[in-house]
This record gives structure tokens, sequence and C-alpha cells, in this order.
């Protein structure tokens, strides 16, 4: 019990140094904070640009069929919007800023 509290202390004083710290090493925080944004964005650049053109492209063996029935049915689903969308056109709405 007693070591973990003054683990605990420990730890939030380091904590409540922490910004002074850094505030001091401005310069080295930020030269490091770039070092890192350099090295993170590398491994994204090589991830996502030069590793995609190493692969090889997999070559789909028949092709892509049209599915008529999804195509209907969004087609239903978008044309029963449209109706509500211009239904909303010819309701009468009451002026609730209106005096009588």
């Amino acid at each position: 019990m007693r070591i973990s509290r003054l683990k605990i202390k420990k730890i939030k004083e380091f904590l409540k140094r922490l910004p002074r710290t850094l505030g001091e090493r401005a310069f080295f925080v930020f030269l490091g904070l770039l070092l890192l944004a350099l090295i993170f964005g590398g491994i994204i650049f090589y991830k996502y640009n030069i590793l995609v053109k190493k692969v090889k492209v997999q070559i789909i063996e028949e092709p892509l069929q049209f599915q008529e029935k999804a195509y209907q049915d969004i087609l239903k689903i978008w044309q029963e919007k449209e109706k509500k969308f211009q239904e909303t056109d010819l309701k009468q709405y009451p002026n609730p800023f209106k005096v009588d």
C-alpha cells in the first residue's frame, strides 16, 4: 500500500513539473515533435504510395454484374423520399409570430 502511494505521488509530481519543463526546453520539444511528425509522415507515405506500387493488381476473372433488383429497390426508396419532400411544399404551416 505504501509503495503504491509513493509511486502515485511521484507520478503526480512529475506530471505537475512536465509543462514547465517542456516550456523551458520549447525549441528541443519542437524539434522532437517535428522529427516525430516527419517519421510518421514517411511511414504513411511509404505504406500508401510505395507499397501500393509494388503490389500486383489482381485481375477479376468475371466482370461485375449490374443488379437490376437492387437498383429498382433503391430507385423506389428515392422516389418515395422525393414524394415526401414535394408534399412539404404544399402543407401550410401556421405563423408563430402572427398576432390575432
